[in-house]
């Protein structure tokens, strides 16, 4: 079983089409975005954990409980409820992408250690360029210090799941994966992918221009606070951006 961790606006629905392209059970109902839905049961369960993060003000939060207390019964029964059509399915192959999935990273891990997780990652500039449902934590129940300002909000959201996959213990078969790379260098970044499955995979068209939108936007764009997760990501920081 395989699982996509990003947040909105990774690009992850191009590992969730290449996955169903290349034969992989994704869910029994998909949007466009290649999510697999109805998403409500997982939406709620976001909201199960979250009461179990402690937030510590500013962009600190405490995920440590969240690795040895007792998973929510209540949580287990709206994953498994969710992830219905998968855990049922017979395919040799099947998995699921929503991006919610990544503010219940730990316990997810947790629930299903020895499945496949791809993580997913986007230069934050390009990924607060558009809204996503996951803006606003709070509507995860997610406590942090809220603001009118909207491209701070994507940018804590960012930060803030970030945080939650560092903090998690990694599972036995995880690899990450950049959608730049994906982009311009699809074959070599999708045979990685192979080696890390273990079965070929299909092709899907992708487009130069996704990359970089940043460089034509006029609104704020990068925060201090992507300094550090950008460089061990492996993105430049350019001389002049727009920031806060």
């Amino acid at each position: 079983m395989i699982t996509i961790i990003g947040r909105g606006h990774s690009g992850t629905r191009a590992i969730s089409h290449t996955l169903t392209a290349s034969g992989v059970f994704m869910g029994a109902q998909l949007n466009d975005s290649g999510d697999m839905l109805p998403p409500e049961d997982l939406y709620e369960a976001c909201r199960v954990m979250a009461k179990y993060v402690t937030y510590k003000g500013g962009l600190e939060w405490d995920f440590s409980q969240l690795n040895s207390m007792p998973i929510d019964p209540e949580f287990t029964r709206l994953v498994e409820s969710y992830l219905s059509s998968v855990l049922h399915s017979r395919s040799a192959q099947k998995g699921w992408k929503l991006p919610e999935t990544t503010l219940i990273y730990p316990w997810i891990v947790r629930m299903f250690p020895d499945i496949r997780y791809i993580h997913w990652v986007r230069d934050p500039r390009d990924c607060i360029l558009g809204a996503h449902l996951t803006d606003d934590l709070s509507d995860f129940g997610v406590p942090y210090e809220k603001t009118d300002d909207v491209r701070l909000r994507r940018a804590i959201s960012w930060k803030y799941q970030r945080e939650i996959v560092k903090a998690t213990p990694p599972p036995q078969h995880t690899i990450v994966v950049r959608f730049e790379d994906f982009v311009f260098r699809q074959d070599e970044t999708q045979a990685r992918l192979e080696a890390f499955l273990g079965f070929p995979l299909g092709r899907v068209i992708m487009r130069p221009e996704t990359v970089g939108r940043w460089k034509k936007d006029t609104g704020c764009h990068y925060f201090d606070f992507f300094q550090e997760d950008m460089l061990e990501l492996g993105y430049e920081l350019a001389p002049a951006m727009n920031s806060h």
